[in-house]
């Protein structure tokens, strides 16, 4: 069947374009103007913005954390995605500690597959080093998992310096990339045992215990490693200037480095924790913290000037329930609030609607780069002939106001909540069929896992 996207305005990573879409099974045939209907079904895009698909890189489905699971498994996650014109997700396939890769990428493929109703892929998360995941590295790229994951902090995941460094250098051989959590674990500790000892116990000390400067000190210290291998790495969710400003300084040496941040760290900032409602600044609850309002705008102008390559979700969410067992802990309260469903609306209200960033800019951290960072692209992450058929029809002039009983995600409450969204999604297609519509999430379990190359950036 023949699909022609008539009207519209087509948006790459070099800015909008005035163009048709013509669509054939589950592929791109062109991309130019005023494309005749012959022989195909015309879906009327007149004044719609079409972005390919969005790619969020980094979401937590159906994880088991602080004693307790996400709300979102892979079934709710994933059309919570695509109502958020997100079409494609990349998980972390998680082994327990002693545990094997292919352990963890088994039982990752077990939880997400015949379940997941956009596409999907993982990265590997390397929580230990030793001879045998040396050697299942091999296997994990003839699985087509090319992107990795390791973490600086978290007792169950952290990885030291050395093992690090010899993970890295393996990985250096293999071509492959790495994301890195960046907090320095030891001072986070030395400061929640302070506030324990002080009395003190509210959700305020969630941010105090997990300040910018350790966040920073470990990007610092990951970057120089990542340097004495000749390494290029991902920092991911990156928060604030001093980290950003550790960032510069590696580019400065010369070394390539690939930064992602969140919407929470673009919309909102601390102030959240400090309500006197406990519950509501439990919500928002994730590490590393929301920063201050300089920060935020610090990293909308490193989007703006390219420094910044991808906006993901780190989409971990829970109940209200869920963050109630830190009531008398803060440090109990499970870390992670929802994201997937809103990313693209809150990208563009606060991005392109508030002239930080344009068009071209949104499409970059959202679809291009990322499908170029993780080995999908030009399958994914740009409308052109020959990629699928992944369309995000978003209409600039159809506002609407963010509420968590719309939201199809699992969690009952929305960090947005009362946003008024400049503009709306209001088709989503995956692989030339209709996946949305009007808010309405249409697709079924129908997403394919998808082996990926290496990074194309």
């Amino acid at each position: 069947m023949r699909l022609l996207f008539k009207g519209g305005t087509v948006v790459t990573g070099k800015g909008p374009r005035r163009a048709d879409v013509l669509v054939e099974g589950e592929k791109i045939l062109d991309v130019c103007r005023d494309i005749p209907a012959i022989g195909a079904q015309v879906v009327d895009v007149t004044g719609m913005l079409l972005f390919p698909g969005f790619i969020d890189a980094h979401t937590h489905f159906d994880l088991d954390v602080c004693n307790t699971t996400t709300a979102d498994d892979f079934a709710s996650g994933s059309r919570a995605a695509l109502r958020g014109g997100t079409t494609t997700i990349i998980d972390f396939a998680c082994p327990n500690k002693g545990e094997t890769l292919h352990d963890g990428l088994r039982l990752w493929h077990k939880k997400a597959d015949g379940k997941c109703a956009c596409d999907y892929g993982f990265h590997m998360t390397i929580d230990d080093w030793n001879e045998t995941i040396e050697r299942e590295i091999d296997d994990m790229y003839a699985e087509g998992i090319s992107s990795f994951k390791m973490y600086m902090t978290y007792p169950a995941m952290m990885i030291g310096d050395e093992a690090m460094y010899k993970a890295l250098k393996k990985l250096k051989e293999k071509g492959g990339i790495c994301g890195v959590h960046c907090e320095n674990a030891g001072v986070i500790d030395a400061l929640i045992a302070e506030k324990k000892a002080a009395g003190e116990n509210g959700v305020h000390c969630h941010p105090e215990t997990r300040p910018d400067i350790m966040e920073a000190e470990a990007v610092g210290r990951l970057l120089r490693i990542a340097e004495q291998v000749d390494i290029p790495v991902v920092i991911v969710h990156t928060t604030n200037i001093e980290a950003l400003d550790e960032i510069a300084n590696a580019r400065w040496r010369g070394q390539k480095v690939f930064v992602e941040t969140c919407p929470q760290y673009l919309v909102l900032d601390d102030s959240v924790y400090y309500n006197e409602d406990w519950l509501q600044a439990a919500k928002y609850v994730c590490s590393p913290p929301i920063r201050k309002p300089a920060d935020r705008e610090a990293l909308w102008r490193a989007i703006r000037r390219g420094e910044v390559q991808t906006v993901s979700t780190d989409h971990c969410s829970f109940t209200t329930q869920q963050k109630l067992a830190g009531r008398d802990d803060f440090t109990a309260i499970p870390g992670g609030i929802p994201g997937v469903e809103t990313r693209g609306e809150l990208i563009y209200t606060f991005g392109v609607a508030k002239k930080k960033i344009g068009l071209g800019a949104m499409c970059r951290v959202l679809a291009e780069n990322p499908a170029k960072l993780y080995g999908l692209y030009p399958r994914k992450g740009v409308l052109a002939p020959g990629s699928d058929a992944d369309i995000v029809v978003y209409d600039p002039n159809a506002d609407h106001v963010i509420r968590a009983e719309d939201m199809v995600g699992a969690a009952d409450y929305n960090p947005y909540e009362g946003v008024v969204t400049k503009g709306s999604i209001r088709q989503v297609w995956l692989r030339g069929k209709p996946a949305v519509s009007s808010g309405k999430v249409l697709a079924g379990p129908d997403g394919k896992y998808l082996p990926r190359g290496k990074c194309q950036l």
